[in-house]
């Protein structure tokens, strides 16, 4: 059984691209990004390499725990990573997962389970962005470690769901998304659908063009910095009573 279930993730992650290497083809740089080489432990010793990439060098908007599809590697999202800061002047930090680019190890469910653990609890820690506005965002995927790294995570991300589907998705059937947001919403009456006619299951953030980023930076707006906002008012507003 364990043979089989190796033997079966092989078959399902996709960490180097049929006639490509491992490495990574470019980097933040090549964009003039404004970035940092992050490098984490899981909790099983497994050494993971992501970038944080900045807006600006004080930022104090969202920032956004990445998720990548399953084929390639984290560099072969960087074009849609650049457009996601000018869109939504957001920070983005973009986690290698084990056995892809330049992290270690070898993929696995539970493996990528604990890689999106390790990252959102490095995230939560660090001092130079604002922890109380971590969106999680996946992509196909990515998509789902996003959805189990938030059910573990209660306490630190908040859970006001945006589903965005492509309805000439060429792999995964539009009703799928479908059947997952009308499960998310019958326990969760924040949940947001919205669908792109022509987008498919990897350009819908190409194919539904202005549409589709003013989408996301309205959800962030109602769900992350006005509640942030509050959040800060009440905070002063407190210390100023005492």
């Amino acid at each position: 059984m364990a043979l089989l279930v190796a033997f079966q993730e092989k078959l399902v992650y996709v960490p180097v691209l049929p006639g490509l290497t491992k490495s990574y083809p470019i980097t933040p740089a090549r964009l003039r990004l404004l970035f940092e080489d992050v490098w984490l432990t899981s909790s099983d010793g497994v050494r993971l390499h992501s970038w944080l990439i900045k807006f600006s060098p004080d930022c104090t908007g969202p920032t956004i725990l990445f998720f990548q599809e399953n084929a390639g590697n984290i560099a072969h999202r960087l074009e849609m990573v650049r457009i996601m800061l000018q869109k939504l002047h957001c920070n983005v930090f973009m986690l290698s997962y084990r056995g892809y680019g330049a992290s270690d190890g070898y993929p696995s469910q539970q493996g990528i389970t604990r890689d999106a653990q390790a990252a959102l609890d490095h995230l939560s820690q660090r001092t130079d962005i604002d922890t109380s506005q971590i969106i999680v965002f996946g992509r196909s995927l990515g998509g789902a470690v996003g959805a189990v790294v938030t059910k573990n995570n209660p306490d630190k991300i908040k859970q006001p769901i945006l589903f965005l589907s492509g309805l000439r998705d060429q792999m995964v059937p539009p009703f799928h998304m479908e059947m997952l947001y009308a499960k998310a919403a019958a326990h969760n009456k924040n949940c947001i659908f919205v669908d792109f006619p022509t987008g498919t299951h990897m350009d819908t953030w190409l194919a539904g063009g202005d549409r589709y980023w003013n989408t996301v930076r309205t959800f962030l707006q109602q769900n992350v910095l006005e509640k942030s906002h509050h959040n800060r008012n009440d905070s002063e507003s407190s210390d100023g009573a005492r």
